[in-house]
């Protein structure tokens, strides 16, 4: 059991406790080294870094970079698992002015090509073991990016001796608040993924939200087993650690095998987890837990009443926080950490500390864009300081995007009277049967409730008398025994008639993005698919 935990310092006096920082992550760094020094600030393997030194730390890759002719605006690559010179490469890069485009490393040579040509890269720092790949991906760029190895490779140095090695001087900080600082793609489920750019500014909003969001303490450390690709671990988990001066445990990747005896070895406090990775977990043989964990809380979305029993009662972590993102607009929805919280539902709006700084604002509106009263679904529409500052160089989409100000989501949510959000779709992932909206995602969570589902997910197909019928995309347990008709039992036994698939089709894995979200459109495309289903002979009763 973990133990007990001491006496919460409020957010506001753990990020108050720190010197001003100018909205910069340099300056967001140095405002905690110099307060914290020596304490322990980014854990990797074998390997520790004080806040004095990941300060060094900074300040030497920045001095490499600008030795390797980056300059302000400019964007570096880097195609790595999770490493720690992808933070010291944010923060050098940030230091400089220059920009950090991190590309998911199971991506292909082509689908990080179009990373790196969008993004129009000067150099790309990757993983050793994909050394080969970024050099067929930089092959025919316009313009060749010098290529680094993050560790060493077949008698090359790797960028950490590189950097020791330069004697090159520290050029004048660059950073400002409005300058971007990384670009993350999206995830491209209904197109080409597009580079959403984050400021200085938004990312420093967005780690002292998060402090507030998990009451991150200095004395939390602060397990990341998310890719530091996606916005979760660059800026909640990273930003956040920095904000509230605690340390960060990184971990190369997820391992669902091995998360319990990490988390146990290094003593971590807390994680963030997305909901595929918190079910993989809660599914997972028991003897793989290790109970001598430390864990007391983790930010997991989405959250249902399974994986909220199991944690607290199997995996005896007695905190779990729920909450709502994109990668546009960070920080914006979350389950307050002293409560009320409500289970399934986005939370309510995330406060910044600054009670002068703008806050979030949230919308619901109709299809004329006119705000619906509460319990009325709409589109979620929002405005926030944390914000990105568009997509890069696609001034188009950027536009389409926004509506008089507001940020379109193209999320169909609910507002409930004590001003906490639910979400019920996508507004592409509604499925009309007989003259009814069926929401995808609700299908996708009660099919994969069930004991003998991995994950699944459920599809409209065009329907004999027009419209659509359901078809559900199920991953069964390897060793289950399931049938289509038990899968419409089930959905029968929780939901309406009307949501109750037509057709299930039995599969061994599901396309996903970066983010492990389902390609449905992927789905959608597949042609044979309707032909390998099997209908449901009889709708349940």
């Amino acid at each position: 059991m973990p133990a007990p935990c001491p006496a919460l310092i409020e957010p506001a006096d753990v990020v108050g406790r720190y010197p001003a920082h100018g909205y910069t992550l340099p300056g967001l760094l140095q405002s905690r080294a110099a307060v914290l020094g020596d304490k322990p600030c980014l854990e990797f393997e074998h390997a520790r870094w004080s806040y004095a030194q990941l300060d060094a730390r900074m300040r030497r890759t920045a001095a490499w970079l600008a030795a390797r002719g980056v300059r302000a605006g400019d964007r570096v690559g880097v195609y790595s698992a999770n490493h720690p010179s992808t933070v010291s490469l944010l923060l050098g890069l940030a230091w400089l002015g220059a920009v950090m485009v991190p590309v998911n490393p199971e991506f292909g040579p082509a689908e990080a090509a179009y990373v790196f040509a969008n993004a129009d890269v000067s150099g790309v720092v990757c993983a050793g073991d994909r050394y080969e790949r970024t050099m067929l991906a930089c092959a025919d760029l316009p313009r060749q990016p010098w290529i680094v190895a993050n560790e060493p490779l077949d008698g090359a140095p790797g960028l950490a001796a590189e950097i020791d090695a330069c004697s090159a001087p520290l050029p004048a900080c660059a950073a400002a608040p409005e300058a971007p600082c990384v670009f993350i793609y999206t995830s491209g489920t209904t197109g080409s993924p597009k580079g959403a750019m984050h400021g200085q500014r938004g990312y420093v909003l967005t780690a002292e939200a998060f402090v507030v969001r998990l009451y991150l303490q200095p004395h939390d450390r602060a397990m990341c087993v998310l890719p530091l690709f996606h916005i979760n671990a660059l800026f909640y988990s990273l930003g956040g650690t920095l904000a509230a001066g605690a340390t960060l445990v990184l971990v190369r990747r997820f391992s669902a095998s091995a998360f319990w005896r990490v988390a146990a070895a290094s003593r971590a406090t807390t994680v963030n987890l997305i909901g595929a990775a918190a079910t993989i977990l809660a599914k997972r043989p028991r003897e793989e837990f290790d109970a001598g964990h430390a864990l007391t809380k983790a930010f997991v979305a989405p959250l249902d009443a399974f994986l909220l029993k199991t944690f607290q009662e199997e995996f005896h972590l007695p905190t779990l926080i729920e909450c709502y993102g994109m990668t546009e607009i960070p920080g914006v929805l979350s389950n307050p950490f002293k409560g009320p919280r409500k289970l399934g539902s986005m939370g309510c709006v995330s406060p910044h500390l600054d009670p002068v700084l703008p806050q979030p604002e949230l919308r619901v509106v109709d299809a004329q864009m006119r705000d619906v009263p509460p319990g009325t679904p709409g589109q979620l529409l929002v405005r926030t300081p944390t914000l990105m500052l568009g997509y890069f160089r696609d001034p188009e989409r950027t536009a389409a995007a926004f509506h008089d100000g507001w940020f379109l989501t193209g999320d169909i949510a609910w507002q409930d009277e004590d001003g906490y959000y639910w979400f019920v779709a996508r507004q592409k992932d509604i499925i009309r049967v007989r003259g009814e909206n069926v929401a995808g995602a609700e299908l996708d969570r009660v099919l994969s409730m069930h004991p003998d589902i991995l994950e699944a997910a459920a599809i409209g197909v065009p329907a004999p008398l027009g419209e659509e019928d359901i078809l559900a995309v199920v991953v069964p347990h390897p060793q289950a025994r399931l049938d289509a008709q038990e899968v419409a039992r089930w959905v029968a036994s929780h939901l309406a008639p009307i949501k109750v698939p037509r057709y299930v089709v039995f599969t061994e894995t599901l396309p996903k993005t970066a983010t492990q979200r389902v390609e449905k459109f992927k789905l959608k495309a597949e042609r044979d698919l309707l032909a390998r289903a099997v209908p449901v002979t009889a709708q349940p009763a």
